[in-house]
């Protein structure tokens, strides 16, 4: 047995009658400890060659690690074979009225991780001491996409699930720039930070190489807890990040927090009251609130008294060893628990959104000290414009225009989903338009904005920071032009 739970919960693990049910436990990574089981089994090595692994000593749990020998790199670990399995005998289940838990449920998708951890690791509320979360490891992305072929061409299926711990926004402008340019056709979604990175035009990269939706935690929605739990976010950068998903049509759901450590009665309504906004402005699909829990591994559960929260003794048990119990005197958390469920679950049906916040509680609860324009504040902070992204990478993700030339001036015509767009004038600059976006089909993001410059001038006589700032280069935004840092 292996995997995230023994990883988790079983580090400690002294109780022996586990072993009437499996034979081997293991930690962490298992590719390196099945290897080493398997040449045990075989006679080859002696059990001291064993890595990472629990098992049956006389009646005691024995744990052995030959730490000589190291982990497999994400590269070297191959593909998953997911070849044997009766794909067409799982059952889909909807359990809950929830978008986003339908995803997990409803029907399968291929399991793929793009890289090993978290490359953020430092959430105070996390299990950040442990290996599958600390241990950031990439690979190229090119090995990843050969990957997701693998395993189209195994399963017949073209639905993946990105299980990582959170995936960087550099990370993702690759596996959309080598699906793109592959041309494989994919549905995918995964787990994300909501960082300043995903801006509008990399949410619109992402759409077009198959994103469907992303899943991201806001935790306590308040700019000082967030702070505290070293999150690496506020709420600006969650409203910009959930604006440009939204914008680009992906479906997004976020992990909500309550109860953490010095988090006041008056800090849970105001939180709440952020959510409805971002509910408001179909910012977020759908939510989920997770009561917080202090972990063994985690820098709460290691250092308490940095969040004046108590443990008290006695709480190691002989089998699983994670939550802990611990003392927070700021209030009593959990009794709001079933207001908060009760009032997101009305946002996610579009109901609720005027009411009242003590409507949701049976208890009296102080009313928000929130700006009820908060967000919409964030929303209309603008990003910088194009004259300031030179060093910025074009992509183009729209169909190539038809081009027509008329008497005087040529044109370009594009067809949208919902519109028609022209972009008129001289044949020249029609011409270099066409032509860019020619090369740009072929190719994503391998020019940069600034090497347009000279090539635009020379032909059209024309200054190109002006040109960044006309109509038609407006609309060309609008028609799949993108630039990506």
């Amino acid at each position: 047995m292996g995997g995230g739970y023994p990883s988790t919960e079983l580090r400690e693990l002294s109780d022996v009658r586990v072993f009437d049910y499996v034979d081997f436990i293991t930690l962490d990574d298992g590719e390196r400890p099945i290897m080493q089981i398997l040449d045990y089994l075989k006679g080859q090595i002696p059990t001291e060659s064993l890595v990472r692994t629990f098992i049956n000593d006389s009646e005691k749990v024995k744990y052995i690690n030959n730490s000589s020998l190291k982990n497999y790199s994400h590269g070297e670990i191959g593909t998953p074979d997911y070849s044997n399995l009766l794909l067409g005998k799982y059952l889909s289940v909807i359990e809950v009225a929830n978008p986003m838990h339908r995803l997990w449920s409803d029907g399968r998708w291929n399991k793929l991780t793009l890289a090993h951890g978290c490359y953020w690791h430092r959430c105070t509320f996390c299990d950040t001491s442990l290996d599958y979360i600390k241990r950031y490891d990439a690979t190229q992305i090119s090995t990843i996409v050969d990957r997701i072929e693998k395993i189209i061409y195994q399963t017949g299926e073209t639905g993946f699930h990105f299980v990582d711990e959170a995936a960087p926004p550099a990370l993702l402008t690759d596996l959309a720039i080598e699906l793109i340019n592959r041309k494989i056709n994919i549905s995918w979604w995964t787990n994300i930070r909501f960082e300043a990175g995903f801006t509008a035009n990399l949410a619109q990269l992402l759409s077009a190489s198959g994103c469907i939706a992303i899943s991201g935690g806001i935790e306590v929605a308040s700019d000082r807890l967030l702070k505290l739990i070293n999150k690496g976010v506020n709420l600006k950068t969650v409203s910009k990040s959930t604006q440009s998903f939204r914008d680009a049509g992906i479906m997004v759901h976020a992990y909500l927090m309550y109860g953490f450590p010095t988090q006041t009665e008056q800090e849970t309504i105001d939180s709440l009251e952020v959510v409805r906004q971002l509910f408001d402005y179909e910012l977020i699909n759908s939510a989920y609130w997770h009561l917080f829990s202090a972990t063994v591994h985690s820098p709460v559960g290691k250092n308490p008294n940095n969040f004046n929260i108590e443990l008290p003794k006695g709480q190691k048990g002989t089998f699983a060893n994670n939550d802990l119990l611990h003392i927070d005197k700021t209030t009593s958390h959990e009794k709001f628990g079933k207001g908060l469920n009760k009032a997101v679950y009305n946002f996610m049906h579009d109901i609720g959104f005027d009411f009242d916040m003590q409507e949701w509680f049976d208890f009296t609860i102080p009313e928000t000290t929130v700006d009820t324009q908060l967000v919409e504040t964030y929303l209309q902070i603008e990003e910088k414009s194009d004259t300031e992204k030179l060093n910025h990478k074009l992509a183009y993700v729209g169909e190539l225009p038809i081009l027509k030339k008329q008497k005087r001036k040529s044109q370009l015509t594009f067809y949208t989903k919902t519109n028609t767009i022209k972009i008129r004038d001289e044949e020249f600059v029609v011409q270099w338009i066409y032509k860019l976006l020619e090369r740009l089909k072929g190719n994503v993001l391998v020019i940069k904005l600034s090497d347009l410059s000279e090539s635009f001038e020379e032909k059209t006589d024309r200054p190109f920071n002006l040109f960044l700032q006309s109509s038609n280069w407006q609309k060309l935004r609008g028609v799949g032009l993108l630039l990506v840092k």
